[in-house]
């Protein structure tokens, strides 16, 4: 009931034939065709006070509003104007827009300025520089952004400020001090880690000397230049890495966590307990198969003890660090798929599981924090829907939920400091997007702003979400747009355009259905565009991503093939124009399906698409098919190469020349092998672009891949 009820949300929303068309350079780049967001939305420390951006006639400004107990009470702004006297005061240049910024303390928002962290008092007008960074310092570390934190982890250590996390990567021969390590898996985005007493931080130290070197080349200069990166491939050495502790206005030396071997293992998920002695680290093993959660000392950098231990015949995949409990620093929150499904589990520091907080055939994606009291926490889950998100508030000790949020859609939620009051950004297919305040109880306080329908002047396709029935028997959830003008007499081309990989979900309950405006502007071309999440994709529960293992894209051809009969039994679409679109994983999936199942598809476009799992790096590679070795039966029957003579219509391969993601190579040993069997493909390179095309070069792109359809199917 729920799944009819969108589509005839769809319907009533963007069937509202107008007389506009959308060019490329609208679908991709125009930013008014999408909802009006509150721009920077933020909470101030302390959680009584919010800030955002606005406009007036006398420009962009800061405002800043308090919440009283029934109502949003005072507010204050701050314009562009104020912060550049307060810099031109300091002798700085002043800014034509108003900084990304945050908040430092209560009265001080923080911003870089030509590679210097400033902050701003908003009583005084007084411009601090935080830090400065010093390019021939080869340890320099700071807090990425906001309160500023510099100095050198070798050498003259200077402390500033308490500091949030993050990191600054820098190499020093093969060495990187305090940045993120293993790639930015298993959740890891920053190398410095800083302890609640604020008197030491944990930093990751990586060694990536023995990792293989790869070129990427800058054609700017002549003649042009290679620029080497470490890229660890699938079953070859990895870099290795450690942990250690540096303690500030003290001469003790740092301290290495004793982790014991240096290579083969990965260390994530780094946690201090709250009476800042120890240090939490998830480590898991090369295969990937099985999780330690080891305590160690930081005085001394032994281990105490080994907490628990998680293990799995296919992998297990720790992205969250330990969460202790307000006023019980023995309790702490982790997250874990052992049970099939992404769930909290409250445990203690000597292992002790004290009970799963939640459970059921759905999953939390956000953990947002506790109540005043500690005994709630509020997190984001998929209880009502995988299509959807929602703000819950959980007991600890019962597990009983609340749901929050109200609307079918998916909300997106920043909870204050002390959990009495959440910024709810709301969509769904029928609301653009609505920006709320609401408190603890899920009560409305105030709709700060609710964005009107960007594209009603438009002419636009029908947008329908559904589901259908893969061979597995899940629930396979699809989004088609139809073309403009439908008239159900006639037999349209369709696109369809697909991911299909782990971590990611296309369709989805909010504005355009997860989509953007390209679907649109190819339904006014004419076209049916149709995605379908398949076995692989995320948010369905751990069987779901993780039936792939060991033999990728096998699974996920079925459920894309169970989408094209579907198509095929629509009456408004045309079986033998069918065409296919994605990028990444989705390229990678692209030339399987139209190799492997030639005649499927006429025409195909694969943006960055890897063709040998042996040439992609080695944590995410290893996760999904183990090393080579270990299964070479799984990589050759994946590798892309072989299938190439079974080419049948038209192949568009685009690779950027900078990417270090699925390096080059890929796709330039596919066209080599194209010229050996004699086939005849298309491919264009955007020299100067890593994985993805940015900036105003992507609308370049996507005329390309636009007029590629248009042209041949």
């Amino acid at each position: 009931m729920r799944l009819s009820l969108i589509i005839l949300c769809l319907s009533s929303v963007l069937v509202q034939a107008q007389d506009k068309m959308l060019t490329v350079k609208d679908a991709i780049s125009s930013a008014e065709l999408y909802p009006t967001r509150v721009s920077q939305i933020q909470w101030l420390p302390g959680g009584d006070y919010f800030s955002y951006l606005d406009k007036d006639d006398q420009g962009t400004f800061l405002f800043i509003q308090e919440i009283e107990k029934t109502a949003l009470g005072l507010t204050r702004t701050i314009f562009l104007k104020d912060i550049n006297a307060g810099l031109s005061k300091a002798g700085r240049d002043t800014l034509a827009s108003f900084p990304s910024y945050n908040w430092v303390t209560y009265n001080e928002l923080g911003f870089t300025q030509e590679g210097e962290f400033v902050t701003y008092n908003i009583e005084t007008q007084a411009i601090k520089k935080k830090f400065n960074k010093d390019p021939k310092a080869s340890s320099v570390v700071y807090a990425d952004g906001y309160n500023g934190y510099a100095g050198l982890i070798e050498g003259g250590f200077t402390y500033e400020s308490k500091g949030l996390n993050g990191s600054l990567k820098t190499s020093d021969n093969g060495r990187v001090l305090g940045d993120a390590v293993h790639r930015y898996e298993f959740g890891i985005t920053n190398g410095l880690f800083f302890a609640p007493d604020a008197n030491k931080l944990a930093y990751y130290d990586m060694n990536e000397s023995m990792v293989t070197e790869y070129p990427l080349y800058d054609l700017s200069p002549t003649p042009a230049k290679a620029k080497m990166v470490r890229y660890p491939t699938a079953g070859a050495k990895s870099h290795q890495v450690s942990v250690y502790i540096r303690y500030f206005e003290s001469d003790k030396d740092n301290v290495r966590i004793n982790t014991g071997k240096v290579d083969d293992h990965y260390l994530t998920n780094i946690a201090w307990t709250p009476n800042s002695e120890q240090i939490l680290i998830a480590e898991v093993n090369r295969d990937q198969n099985k999780m330690d959660l080891n305590l160690y000392s930081a005085a001394t950098g032994e281990k105490v003890r080994t907490l628990f231990s998680e293990e799995s015949e296919r992998y297990v995949e720790p992205e969250h660090p330990a969460v202790f409990v307000p006023g019980k620093d023995n309790q702490f929150i982790w997250w874990s798929e052992r049970d099939g499904y992404n769930h909290l589990y409250l445990y203690d520091l000597n292992g002790k599981l004290l009970n799963q907080i939640t459970k059921g055939n759905w999953v939390v994606t956000e953990f947002h924090g506790f109540d005043k009291e500690g005994e709630r926490i509020f997190i984001t889950a998929t209880k009502e829907s995988p299509l959807e998100r929602h703000l819950y508030c959980v007991d600890i000790k019962s597990g009983k939920m609340k749901k929050l949020t109200e609307g079918a859609g998916t909300h997106n939620v920043s909870m204050n400091e002390d959990g009495t009051y959440f910024i709810d950004q709301y969509s769904s297919t029928s609301v653009p997007l609505k920006t709320m305040i609401i408190d603890e109880k899920g009560h409305l306080i105030e709709v700060i702003k609710e964005s009107p329908n960007p594209i009603k002047e438009y002419k636009l396709g029908e947008m329908e979400i559904g589901s259908i029935k893969g061979e597995s028997g899940d629930d396979l959830y699809y989004r088609v747009f139809k073309p403009a003008d439908f008239d159900p007499k006639m037999k349209y081309p369709v696109v369809v355009y697909l991911y299909n990989g782990p971590h990611v979900q296309l369709v989805t309950n909010t504005w355009l259905g997860g989509a953007n405006l390209w679907y649109q502007y190819m339904a006014q071309q004419g076209f049916v565009v149709f995605t379908i999440d398949g076995r692989g994709s995320a948010n369905r529960g751990f069987e779901f991503e993780s039936s792939i293992h060991r033999n990728l894209a096998s699974l996920e051809m079925q459920d894309q093939l169970s989408g094209i009969e579907w198509l095929k039994k629509q009456s408004y679409v045309d079986s033998d124009r069918i065409g296919i679109h994605g990028w990444s994983y989705g390229g990678y999936m692209t030339i399987n399906l139209m190799t492997r199942h030639p005649g499927t598809f006429q025409v195909a476009v694969a943006g960055g698409p890897v063709i040998d799992w042996s040439l992609y790096e080695i944590m995410y590679t290893e996760r999904y098919m183990d090393r080579p070795e270990e299964n070479p039966a799984g990589y050759a029957n994946t590798e892309l190469k072989q299938y190439v003579g079974n080419l049948e219509g038209d192949l568009l391969i685009i690779h950027g020349a900078q990417d270090d993601v699925v390096l080059w190579q890929h796709s330039l040993q596919y066209i080599e092998e194209a010229i050996k069997e004699g086939v005849q493909l298309d491919y264009f390179i955007y020299p100067h672009h890593p994985h993805n095309v940015r900036g105003m070069d992507r609308v370049h792109l996507y005329e390309k891949i636009s007029n590629y359809f248009i042209d041949n199917l």
